[in-house]
């Protein structure tokens, strides 16, 4: 623990190294986010009486390679971007976490039962409940703390902001009560399990992983009890490339909807069952293709389609990881271009043709391809049919391809990051 006064002495501004290796080197970012972090700490103080503190932070996340890949047990490639939710934090002595996230009232949780309650489902307190039951049956301490968090990764926005509030508390948790001791991708896999038990949503661990661990990394889903997950040494930033996030708005929420999206892990599903196996990770493209004039009428044709796109983006992946390793970045742009264009080809979840008229992410990528088409990299982010799309941008195309974006979308709706190295951590400044 540390006293707050000491704290922010030591961000001094944000003239810190640290602050500089999770927020970048412009000095009116860096004092803007050494500002908001002395802001957090005054709210504490202020709620909780009490100026000696620990500080956090969780980045979001970005799917790089690997759309739609993980349902059928493939491989991504993913990365921790520069923005963050943070956190004030100290033990109380108590039983009971306290709370208080910025625009939020407070929330508590009772230690003392860690029962499943589905009544609690959908809310921040069985998440944070949920971990502490699977860190306390894992073996670690828990107890009660209290916390005020902030939080800059935008919710709806592609970029994982309810993972990495939960591997932030995961950290919390880690600190205050077991020295830090717990693995980066052990804080993954207990937020996983407790978004899908206590907050009662199906999700896969790429999320949580790559806002625990940081950096880039590849995780391959083949065993999903076991995903194997490998880090990727490449230094983004050297590239002189801005990783872009746009949020493009759209998509619907009808049952019509809902059912277009479903239905893409269905059909990819549906072509494996006519080969004898549940998921597309269990057979060979070469095996799809001898098959196609025996399932196509069962199947449907944008199945196999759809199933095409797997087995390309899940090669993708190994491939775009070799190139990143083999600092050979131009051959990586080729890549996410090609992935972008199998999902609008193949996989088929650019646009929803239930509501055909809104096509929000194919012009999205048609005004991203105008403006970098040979300089640059562009695709869909995440589950498509509307929500974000991604792009790499060099430095001297980034106001244009900014301009352009903005003029049909909106202002501040491009989201300039960067891949950070550090996953959730407890900053020691």
């Amino acid at each position: 623990m540390a006293k707050i006064s000491a704290l922010i002495e030591k961000i001094n501004g944000g003239n810190n190294p640290l602050f500089q290796e999770l927020y970048g080197v412009d000095a009116v970012v860096l004092k803007e986010q050494a500002d908001r972090y002395a802001d957090l700490m005054a709210e504490f103080e202020k709620t909780y009486s009490s100026d000696n503190v620990e500080l956090f932070s969780s980045p979001g996340r970005t799917e790089i390679g690997g759309n739609h890949t993980d349902h059928n047990y493939g491989r991504v490639l993913a990365g921790a971007v520069n923005l963050d939710n943070i956190a004030v934090a100290a033990a109380n002595g108590t039983n009971t976490i306290r709370i208080k996230s910025a625009g939020y009232p407070e929330f508590q949780v009772d230690l003392s039962s860690l029962e499943i309650d589905e009544s609690q489902f959908y809310t921040s307190s069985s998440l944070v409940k949920g971990i502490c039951a699977k860190m306390k049956e894992n073996g670690y301490e828990i107890g009660g703390f209290d916390a005020c968090i902030e939080g800059r990764v935008p919710k709806g926005s592609g970029l994982s902001s309810s993972a990495s509030f939960e591997v932030l508390i995961g950290a919390i948790v880690s600190h205050l009560f077991n020295d830090g001791k717990m693995g980066a991708v052990e804080n993954a896999i207990i937020g996983q399990w407790s978004e899908n038990n206590f907050f009662g949503k199906p999700c896969g661990l790429m999320d949580q992983t790559a806002c625990s661990v940081g950096g880039l990394i590849t995780i391959d889903f083949e065993d999903p009890s076991k995903p194997i997950v490998k880090e990727v040494d490449f230094d983004f930033v050297s590239t002189g490339f801005s990783l872009v996030i746009t949020d493009v708005g759209g998509g619907h929420y009808d049952a019509a909807s809902q059912a277009e999206y479903a239905s893409l892990p269905t059909e990819m599903k549906a072509v494996a069952a006519e080969l004898g196996v549940d998921v597309l990770r269990k057979v060979t493209l070469e095996q799809i293709v001898e098959k196609i004039p025996e399932i196509r009428e069962k199947t449907g044709d944008r199945a196999i389609l759809r199933a095409y796109h797997f087995q390309g983006d899940n090669q993708r992946v190994v491939d775009q990881v070799a190139a990143l390793e083999n600092n050979d970045f131009d051959a990586f742009l080729k890549m996410v271009v090609e992935s972008g264009y199998s999902s609008y080809m193949y996989n088929q979840n650019i646009f929803d043709v239930v509501h055909k008229d809104d096509q929000v992410v194919s012009l999205a990528l048609a005004l991203s391809e105008m403006v970098l088409k040979g300089k640059g990299a562009w695709r869909v982010h995440g589950g498509g049919f509307g929500g974000t799309i991604q792009a790499f941008v060099p430095q001297d195309l980034l106001e244009e391809y900014t301009k352009t974006l903005e003029h049909v979308y909106g202002e501040g709706k491009c989201h300039k990051l960067f891949i950070r190295a550090k996953g959730s951590i407890k900053l020691e400044l």
